[in-house]
Parts: structure tokens; sequence; C-alpha cells
């Protein structure tokens, strides 16, 4: 008597499907003996082995860089030009859709924000898998205990090796940020900063988030008279890149185990150039 096999199993458990099917699911790494992935039908299988067909595979958005998973949260590298959220005019094509379409479609639940990166603006971002672990990421984040730290190449020469910089800011009606003309509605802003690199007619700074306020980076460079190369909406002249040259790189927080993580993502080799 021919002994039995997994592919016999499977046929027993899926008579509708092919064979051509029981083959995808075989190599597609779906088909799991004791829990275990195996990919060849030959195999043999008995009685107490217990087979299970698992969710086919989804590939992570091309457009996103997966940094970190566990099952309280999840960080990516955002592109430029990609909103962390939807406005209005743009709800689709957002670093938050990619994310919670990839994890629906694995069958993993929903994904909350934390944090945002302007669109013009690269690097790390920290989404929560539940609301309670999104309040706890965002009362640090309001408490000012997160490392948030920046990489960004600006025009100009910056004289002082390191400083920081301190603004009230207020957003205007078209969204920009800017100085306040007077203090009722606008904002602490600080920033520390230091002198990276040193280039002919730019510098490499990195910058330290005091306070979180939307666009503050941009506009308190802006201001100093050292915009950040590329953007335009502060008074950049200069595009060499076709972006705004400033990244998230470093991000660190207590993950809700109770121990104090970091994450980081290189700024781009671009940054660097001569």
């Amino acid at each position: 008597m021919e002994a039995p096999t997994l592919g016999h199993r499977l046929r027993a458990l899926y008579p509708e499907a092919s064979g051509r099917r029981l083959k995808q699911w075989l190599t597609g790494g779906r088909v799991r003996v004791n829990g275990v992935v195996v990919r060849r039908g030959d195999v043999a299988v008995g009685r107490e082995d217990r087979v299970k067909l698992g969710r086919p595979a989804v590939a992570f958005p091309a457009a996103l860089r997966l940094v970190h998973e566990d099952e309280h949260l999840l960080v990516v590298d955002k592109p430029p030009g990609l909103l962390t959220i939807g406005t209005a005019t743009e709800r689709t094509r957002t670093a938050y859709r990619l994310v919670q379409d990839w994890v629906g479609a694995k069958g993993d639940g929903r994904i909350f924000i934390v944090h945002r990166l302007d669109r013009e603006t690269s690097g790390l971002l920290v989404f929560a898998r539940s609301p309670a672990v999104k309040r706890a990421l965002q009362k640090q984040f309001h408490a000012r205990t997160p490392e948030r730290v920046y990489v960004a190449r600006v025009e100009g020469a910056v004289r002082e090796p390191e400083g920081e910089l301190t603004s009230r800011l207020v957003e205007d009606r078209a969204l920009r940020v800017r100085p306040a003309r007077d203090g009722r509605r606008a904002q602490e802003a600080i920033t520390r900063y230091r002198v990276l690199q040193r280039y002919r007619e730019a510098t490499l700074l990195e910058l330290a988030l005091v306070t979180g306020r939307r666009g503050q980076i941009r506009a308190q460079l802006a201001t100093l008279g050292h915009p950040i190369v590329g953007d335009r909406a502060y008074g950049s002249r200069r595009d060499p890149l076709g972006r705004v040259c400033l990244h998230a790189t470093r991000l660190g927080f207590v993950h809700p185990s109770g121990r104090r993580v970091m994450f980081e993502s290189p700024p781009p080799p671009a940054f660097r150039r001569p």
C-alpha cells in the first residue's frame, strides 16, 4: 500500500482545488505540517500530523522600507513625496494607507497613526497596532521624551559648530509655518543642531527635536538664513536632488514592553556630495 503523502492529504482536504493550485500553495510556502512550512507534496505524513493552509504571502509596499515589526508596533522608512496620512485632496496614496492595506491583507487587524512627517521629508515613522499603544506612544511624544533626530543639507555656511534654535511659530492660512508676529496663537519650537560637514556652498546638519511642531525645522532654518536645499517653499534657491534634503534618521522611545528602543535610517548618500 502506497504511503500517504502531503499531496494526498491536500487533495483530501481541498477536493475542489486543481493540481496546479496545490502546487502553487506548496511552492508559495502556504502549507505547514505541524507548524513547519513544507514545499514538497511527496513528503510522508501520518494521521497524527497537522496539515494547515496559511494565508498567501503579501509583499510589503515597494514605496516603503519595513524597519521593524512586532505585535505592538511597526516602524517604516518613508520616501520623500509621500504623505503620512490623507488630506482632502489625497486620501489613498499615503504611508498610512499603504501600510494599512498590507496589514489588512495579512489579516493582522489595523494600525494607528502616532506621529507624522511632512510629505517632503523622508525617514522613520512609527505606527501603533492598537489604540492603547497609540495613546502610550503619543503620551511620550507630548512629554518630549522620544529621541527624534534629523539630517539636513542646508544652503550656505553655518558658522557655529552647534547651537539651539528657539522660535514661536504659527501656521498661516496657506498651512505654511512661520515665525509669529505676536505670541497669542504661537507655539514654542526648539531644535538643537550640530554641524556634521561643511561644503563649498552647503552645510550638513544633525538636528534634534526638543519640541515637535509641524514644519519647525524647515521654518527655523529658513529664518536662520540657511534654508534646506530643495525647500523652495522656504526660500531655497537650488534643488540639485529634486527633493527637500531633510531626513528623519534616528527615532528612540520606550517600547510598550518597557525597554528603550532605537531605530536608525541613514540619510541618502547624495546629502553628502561635495
